[in-house]
């Protein structure tokens, strides 16, 4: 099975004392097929753009998530290859 692709708003801030001013934030994930995350942006009201994958793991800002995603929360967030990658470039 090929990868998949995923968007999602999160309406509540990150709690963190660097990036909660950011405002809400849209997540974008790419999964392996048993929904690991391999790549992952998170975009802020305030237009400031995080992004993660193997070779950018973690920085002061946040991190990519190491869990995998619940198919129940995501089950009606699956975007194309193409609308990820729009955002990824």
């Amino acid at each position: 099975m090929k990868n998949r692709y995923f968007k999602k708003f999160w309406n509540e801030t990150t709690g963190d004392e660097v990036t909660d001013s950011w405002g809400n934030s849209t997540y974008y994930y790419e999964t392996d097929k048993n929904l690991n995350v391999l790549k992952q942006v998170q975009i802020f009201e305030n237009k400031k753009i995080l992004k993660y994958d193997e070779h950018n793991f973690e920085d002061q800002y946040g991190f990519l998530t190491d869990q995998p995603l619940e198919i129940e929360d995501f089950d009606d967030s699956e975007i194309s290859v193409i609308d990820f990658y729009e955002i990824w470039k």
